[in-house]
């Protein structure tokens, strides 16, 4: 007997890719402005930022998805606004996991970019700037370049964060097949639905992502790591 094969919906995937690289995205630049600017606060005022930017981290999923939605919620003044203003709904929507994922991926991204800013040897700084470089210029070719190990694992850990986003995500964006499903929320409905062998493909292509991911990582880190060959100035002497 010859077993019929479904072809495999490939919507969650895309849709997921999508909203975990757009959430990247922004959480790279608002992680990265965040940890450089706090990094430099007093103790004290550093310590009220970061119970308020890491509070998502510990919070559950769940409680995220519902104070977005009391945010963005179409009877709320900011939803409301977006819906009269631009015909706009936040919630939803597929875009609406963008929001979700942002903000339960962000406290990974700060607070080891603010770790690896923490780190800088501001000597380098100190003397980029005795050459008249600008603050701009010390920031992206010196402190960013110096700093790049905890820049990637930030970046690599809230983009599988976002990936793997579901309690967040389907408060506040639902599953509707083609329109807002995710790789998370489908391989719960199947499984709600009794489909087992469907959620387990999801499964393993959820697993597969994120092995490749942090293998490429993991091999960054390696080449960077090498040990670079020093270069002796040519002198015209024997040593």
């Amino acid at each position: 007997m010859i077993r019929q094969v479904i072809p495999l919906d490939l919507y969650p995937l895309l849709n997921s890719l999508r909203i975990a690289a757009i959430s990247t995205v922004l959480i790279f630049f608002l992680g990265i402005l965040a940890a450089y600017y706090v990094a430099k606060l007093p103790r004290l005022v550093k310590g009220v930022l970061d119970v308020v930017l890491t509070l998502p981290l510990v919070l559950p999923p769940t409680v995220v998805g519902y104070f977005l939605l009391r945010l963005l919620g179409p009877k709320r003044t900011i939803g409301l606004w977006f819906l009269n203003m631009f015909d706009l709904r936040l919630t939803m929507v597929w875009y609406s996991a963008i929001f979700a994922s942002a903000v339960v991926a962000f406290p990974l991204m700060y607070r080891t970019a603010r770790g690896a800013f923490e780190s800088f040897d501001v000597t380098l700084a100190h003397a980029a700037r005795t050459l008249g470089k600008s603050n701009t210029w010390i920031f992206w070719r010196v402190m960013m370049p110096y700093c790049k190990q905890g820049i990637i694992a930030g970046t690599v850990l809230a983009f599988a964060r976002a990936l793997g986003e579901y309690g967040a995500t389907a408060m506040i964006t639902g599953y509707t097949p083609g329109k807002t499903a995710t790789i998370s929320t489908t391989v719960y409905q199947l499984w709600r639905t009794g489909d087992d062998a469907g959620a387990m493909r999801w499964v393993l292509i959820n697993l597969a992502i994120s092995a490749v991911v942090l293998l490429a990582v993991n091999m960054l880190e390696k080449k960077d790591r090498r040990p670079r060959r020093r270069t002796v100035p040519v002198t015209g002497e024997v040593e």
